[in-house]
């Protein structure tokens, strides 16, 4: 077999209904579309929106399209046990997040989270942290600075 030689399927290709061209093609005078009417217009018929003029389905259950909070503060989330890959001592900042690769990018302000344990005592600078979190890095010796949200 050769390009040459490719063709479609006998049957899955058929030629295109050519309306409106005289009675004896079986689509003319009203080309399918009966007579007067909306329908029979160009452009006529209703959108899928319309419901014989009762209030859309669309508009009556508003509730179900939810809403997007224009506000919302998207955090880069950071959890305890990631801080313990840095040295005892040292100053965590989303900086020194990113470097280390716990963090993508600065872009998003940082959150930490109170999951696993630290047994190092840190300086950790973040735009926020949970009371677990807070309470864990203080229980090892560390200390906690909130850096303001940038606007």
């Amino acid at each position: 077999m050769k390009l040459h030689d490719l063709q479609p399927s006998k049957g899955s290709k058929k030629s295109r209904k050519r309306v409106g061209r005289g009675i004896a093609a079986g689509q003319g005078k009203t080309a399918g579309r009966g007579t007067k009417g909306q329908g029979a217009r160009s452009g006529g018929g209703k959108g899928p929106y319309f419901e014989g003029g009762q209030l859309p389905l669309v508009r009556r259950l508003p509730f179900k399209r939810g809403f997007r909070n224009i506000w919302r503060v998207e955090y880069a989330e950071v959890n305890v046990d990631r801080l313990n890959q840095f040295r005892a001592g040292s100053v965590v900042t989303p900086e020194t997040l990113t470097k280390a690769g716990v963090v993508r990018s600065t872009k998003k302000p940082v959150v930490v989270l109170g999951r696993g344990s630290l047994k190092k005592s840190l300086t950790v600078k973040a735009h926020r942290f949970s009371a677990s979190a807070r309470a864990q890095i203080e229980a090892a010796g560390g200390t906690v600075e909130v850096l303001p949200l940038a606007e």
